[in-house]
């Protein structure tokens, strides 16, 4: 933690999966948020060696013995920050929530700008807007698609529906739990916790990805992104229209 002034009270999630070349810039530059003491790594079934590249850098690391995806990790990365919060903390308190990719690098610091809206009390969960944009290979549709349907769902206009990096006190997540399958997380985050009253905030923040390419890989990564986004829009949405018609049914 770069900044003593500031007390610890925010806890790093990265879910990490073959991302040993990055990973240990990306939890270097996370230890040294103002505010963050801690840095837990959820090595999602990697076939490299993201866990030990990740602890080697100061990172606590979670291992899934085979990839259960993303919202598996994150919710495993919780799990151990709970764990921890009530062996060092006593329980009095919990530490607010930040999840980010593994392969920020460097540019994983400018996460601070993440957390300070939660810390303030203004919002419950912030959701980063990349100013630094790097050229994907896809075209949108899936962008779209969660856009739309967060839009749709709860009215509410989000400018980069599917960013991970995002700051959340501990009430706010586990109000969202169960997470919604793999990909679909953000979008599922994002309805869920408007709907139960939560504020929700967009941030700008000068942050990057790898570039992005246009191999099969990249194609079949966007077309699980599809599915599963289009699956957690589909189970909100039927939830909604079956609380309607309970609400409609004569008793």
């Amino acid at each position: 933690m770069s900044d003593p002034s500031v007390q610890p009270d925010t806890a790093v999630i990265i879910p990490a999966k073959d991302e040993a070349d990055r990973v240990a810039a990306t939890v270097r530059a996370a230890l040294a948020i103002p505010g963050v003491d801690l840095v837990v790594v959820v090595d999602d079934g990697s076939f490299d060696d993201t866990g030990r590249v990740a602890k080697a850098a100061g990172a606590h690391v979670v291992r899934h013995s085979r990839n259960r995806g993303k919202a598996a990790a994150m919710e495993s990365g919780a799990e151990a920050v709970r764990l921890l919060d009530t062996l060092t903390l006593g329980g009095q308190r919990a530490r607010h929530l930040l999840f980010l990719d593994a392969d920020l690098a460097a540019t994983a610091g400018a996460a601070a700008a993440l957390i300070e809206p939660v810390r303030a009390g203004a919002a419950d969960m912030t959701i980063a807007m990349f100013t630094t944009r790097v050229k994907l290979g896809g075209h949108g549709i899936v962008v779209r698609l969660a856009r739309d349907g967060i839009k749709r769902a709860v009215g509410w206009q989000a400018t980069q529906p599917l960013n991970g990096q995002r700051c959340l006190t501990r009430a706010a997540f586990e109000a969202a739990r169960p997470l919604a399958f793999g990909f679909g997380v953000e979008t599922g985050l994002t309805i869920d916790l408007i709907r139960k009253g939560f504020r929700v905030q967009e941030v700008e923040v000068e942050m990057a990805h790898r570039a992005t390419g246009t191999d099969w890989r990249a194609q079949l990564h966007r077309a699980r992104q599809l599915r599963d986004v289009a699956l957690a829009l589909a189970s909100r949405e039927q939830l909604v229209t079956n609380l309607r018609s309970t609400l409609r049914t004569p008793r």
